[in-house]
C-alpha cells in the first residue's frame, strides 16, 4: 500500500474514533442529565478533548444530539431489522421491534436511558426507526390484519407503547413481562383481538446480535484506543410462549 494511502487511512479511522469518543461522553451525559442540560464543557470534559476538538466534528451542541440520535436509530436497525424481517405477518414485526426495543432496558441502559431522556421520537431525532416501523403499520393495514385507521395514529400507538415501556423496564420493580404486555397492548390498539395479541406478544424473541464496539452496549468501549470489533448476544429475560 502506498506511503500517502496509508497516512490517509490512519488519519481516517483517528477521526473516527476521537467522534466516537465525543458521541459516547454525550450520551451518557444526556442519558444522566437529558440534553437541555447538558452543555459542550460537559461533553468535552467527558471525553478529555478541547473545545476546538469538539466544532471539528459538530457545529453545535443540537447538531450533536442529532447526530448521536441517528447513530443509535442505525445501530437498532442493524440490531433489529435482521429479526424483525424474518416474519412474514407485520403484527410479528411490529410486535418484535417493539420488544427489542424496550428490552434494551434490561442489557443497554445506558442506550435505553438515552432514548427515554432525548424523548425519542421527537423534532431531534431521526426518521430512521420511524420510517421502518410505518413500512410495517401500512403493510398490515393494506392487508386488513391492522384496523383501518390514519398511519399516524397507528404509528403513535407503537411507538408510545414502546416508550413507555423502556421507562418503565428502567426502574427496579418492573415486571419481568413488561415489554410483552406492551406490545400485546400495542396489538390491541391496532386491532387484534385480545387472544391473538397475547399470543404473538409472549412468544420468544429470537437472538440479536450487538456490535460489542457501538453505542449501544452501554460501555466505555468507545473511548478506546481500539474498540473491540467481536459481537455478543443481546440476552434479555424473557418469558417463554
Amino acid at each position: 500500500m502506498p506511503i500517502h494511502d496509508h497516512r490517509q487511512r490512519v488519519a481516517a479511522e483517528r477521526r473516527d474514533r476521537m467522534r466516537a469518543r465525543l458521541l459516547a461522553s454525550a450520551m451518557r451525559l444526556i442519558a444522566e442529565k437529558g440534553p437541555a442540560a447538558t452543555s459542550i464543557d460537559d461533553v468535552i470534559s467527558g471525553a478529555e478533548v478541547s473545545r476546538g476538538t469538539f466544532y471539528k466534528y459538530f457545529p453545535s451542541p443540537d447538531a450533536l444530539v442529532r447526530d448521536l440520535a441517528v447513530e443509535v436509530a442505525n445501530e437498532l436497525i442493524r440490531m433489529a431489522e435482521p429479526v424483525v424481517q424474518s416474519y412474514d405477518d407485520p403484527a410479528e414485526r411490529v410486535s418484535t421491534g417493539l420488544r427489542i426495543v424496550a428490552r434494551l432496558a434490561i442489557d443497554h441502559p445506558l442506550a435505553a436511558t438515552f432514548l427515554v431522556r432525548l424523548g425519542w421520537p421527537d423534532a431531534r431525532s431521526p426518521n430512521l426507526l420511524l420510517d421502518f416501523v410505518k413500512r410495517d403499520l401500512a403493510e398490515g393495514i393494506r392487508l386488513e390484519r391492522f384496523a383501518r385507521m390514519p398511519i399516524a395514529l397507528a404509528l403513535n400507538i407503537v411507538t408510545g407503547a414502546g416508550l413507555g415501556a423502556t421507562h418503565r423496564m428502567l426502574e427496579p420493580d418492573c415486571e419481568p413481562d413488561f415489554a410483552e404486555q406492551s406490545a400485546a397492548a400495542a396489538l390491541r390498539g391496532l386491532g387484534l383481538d385480545a387472544r391473538s395479541a397475547a399470543r404473538i406478544a409472549n412468544r420468544p424473541l429470537k437472538p440479536v446480535e450487538v456490535l460489542s464496539g457501538g453505542l449501544l452496549t452501554g460501555t466505555l468501549e468507545t473511548l478506546e484506543p481500539d474498540p473491540p470489533k467481536s459481537t455478543r448476544r443481546l440476552a434479555g429475560r424473557q418469558k417463554s410462549g
